[in-house]
């Protein structure tokens, strides 16, 4: 395999990872202001030029639900079955402003670490 390419899919993992280790902070984010129904928080990844799965935000809803995070109330659907609108709660409003601080941490160490180049 070429130098280039390995490098190319090196970089490509690199920021996979990087963007795993942050997507629960990014999903509290995008509920911050209003509730929204799972493909309406997809969007709003999306427009940050975030590109996930689905099936990748449905494990971290759960799993940010399960935490105490987020709650979720049923709405009737006139085009088909009810729809779960998920939304932050106290909790997760608590936690989306520590991993708000934690991040900045991490940028500003990130970044004093770039700049001694």
């Amino acid at each position: 395999m070429p130098t280039n390419t390995k490098s190319t899919m090196d970089v490509e993992i690199n920021k996979n990872q990087m963007k795993r280790g942050v997507l629960e902070l990014c999903v509290l984010l995008a509920l911050q202001s209003d509730e929204a129904y799972p493909s309406d928080v997809l969007e709003t990844l999306q427009q940050s030029k975030l590109n996930i799965p689905e099936g990748t935000l449905y494990p971290i809803l759960t799993r940010l639900k399960n935490a105490g995070y987020l709650t979720y109330r049923w709405v009737e659907s006139t085009e088909g079955p009810p729809r779960k609108y998920f939304s932050l709660t106290a909790d997760g409003i608590h936690q989306l402003n520590n991993m708000q601080v934690a991040w900045q941490e991490l940028v500003q160490s990130v970044q004093i670490l770039i700049n001694k180049k």
